[in-house]
């Protein structure tokens, strides 16, 4: 069992917005962002659809002279990690850098900034490639950014573990804080996918939908007709602290993680388990380390694969581990909206829940209209949210290989 650990602030950087009001009426409006990717000629991929952030510029306190040095992962990290201490009502100047922890989660690094120093590599030699590439790349990038740009020297990590990345990441976080090792952490993710390479080694994998004509709806989990996922760019951090220094502090708590639990199917190398046992295994974890029965769960944001043998797998996970109220805790996929963010999926997904927790309104799955037989007998939000208190939710996030991430939150 963890000790209670306080969300006392976060910050989003998202296709849907990256103010939180902007963001949480998009979502709540069920506006899709996803849209032709047209910054080069994508038309070559077979999928060239995504969910972009347009107005990154806009909102950047970072200077013209750093942004030359890092990729756009580690920009947008370095806005949301902004954000989220602005809006936990933090001064750096009054805390112990040393006793502050970064803990971030991505699956590709930076690979504007890589491929485009390597062309340069081909065409002009040696000299032609910035000396900051070998850092700007690198997946800790975007944490060395934010411990360099406040000073924060405290023991900090990144995790790599695919899709799961940030919520594997948090669930480090909260262990560390449970140990009083830290004063408080900042956590989450950051995914810049949509670069020409990135995008080809998201195609490669072959889990990405190529219904390239209809943008909005191509990301469809759950439907006999699904294709694949949509990929998309952004970052999702948040403040994490102990209960007591909250309370402390004097500042409002906006949730509490209070379980995590992770597992891996170990069958194949890319594929998920469709049987959905270890991801049951991590929701049971999860559960008995937030010290829930499964009957007091409001609401379970669900991973959301869009391929066969993730979506079957999950809702074989839930039916196992719920029984027959599988069928009434409502469940959805908000990330339909602005596109799976990959790595930062998870940590997005824990905002969307927090942000249902303190308006009482379970977002959407949206283009859900025919569900695959294999996977119906759950209560899937879809066509409008709905409105309902959730006290207690589970966040799943699932990575490549059969990689399980699960963590339990409750409203505040």
């Amino acid at each position: 069992m963890i000790k209670k650990i306080a969300i006392t602030g976060f910050g989003i950087v998202a296709p849907s917005g990256i103010d939180k009001k902007a963001f949480w009426a998009n979502i709540k409006a069920g506006r899709s962002a996803i849209k032709k990717i047209e910054r080069y000629d994508s038309s070559l991929y077979p999928s060239h659809i995504g969910g972009q952030i347009h107005d990154l510029d806009a909102y950047s306190h970072v200077s013209s002279r750093l942004l030359q040095k890092i990729d756009p992962f580690s920009h947008m990290a370095l806005i949301a990690s902004e954000l989220a201490l602005k809006d936990a009502g933090i001064d750096l100047d009054k805390e112990n850098l040393n006793n502050i922890g970064i803990f971030m989660g991505n699956a590709l690094g930076g690979w504007l900034y890589g491929e485009t120093e390597l062309r340069d590599l081909y065409i002009e030699g040696r000299e032609g490639v910035s000396p900051y590439m070998a850092s700007a790349w690198f997946p800790a990038a975007p944490q060395g950014q934010v411990s360099i740009y406040y000073g924060i020297k405290g023991y900090s990590k990144t995790i790599v573990s695919d899709r799961a990345s940030s919520l594997m990441a948090i669930g480090h976080a909260i262990k560390v804080l449970s140990k009083d090792k830290l004063d408080f952490i900042i956590a989450g993710g950051m995914e810049a996918p949509l670069s020409p390479y990135g995008l080809l080694c998201c195609n490669t994998n072959g889990d990405l939908s190529t219904d390239n004509e209809h943008p909005e709806g191509a990301y469809k989990p759950f439907d006999k007709d699904r294709d694949g996922f949509v990929a998309g760019e952004g970052a999702g951090l948040m403040i994490l602290e102990s209960e007591q220094r909250a309370a402390k502090r004097g500042k409002k708590v906006l949730a509490y993680i209070t379980g995590y639990g992770t597992s891996c199917d170990g069958v194949d190398r890319i594929k998920p388990n469709p049987d959905g046992k270890e991801l049951a295994r991590a929701i049971r974890l999860a559960l008995e380390d937030a010290q829930y029965k499964p009957q007091e769960i409001d609401y379970i944001s669900l991973d959301g694969a869009a391929t066969r043998e993730g979506d079957i797998g999950e809702v074989a996970a839930i039916k196992e581990v719920f029984g027959p109220r599988a069928k009434e805790i409502p469940v959805s996929v908000p990330k339909t909206m602005f596109g799976n963010l990959l790595g930062a999926s998870g940590a997005v997904d824990m905002i969307v829940t927090m942000m249902a927790m303190e308006h009482s309104l379970i977002p959407q799955t949206l283009n859900l209209k025919d569900v695959d037989p294999q996977c119906a007998g759950l209560n899937f939000v879809v066509g409008k949210p709905m409105e309902k208190e959730v006290k207690k939710a589970l966040v799943i996030s699932r990575g490549r290989g059969g990689i399980n991430a699960v963590l339990a939150m409750e409203k505040a």
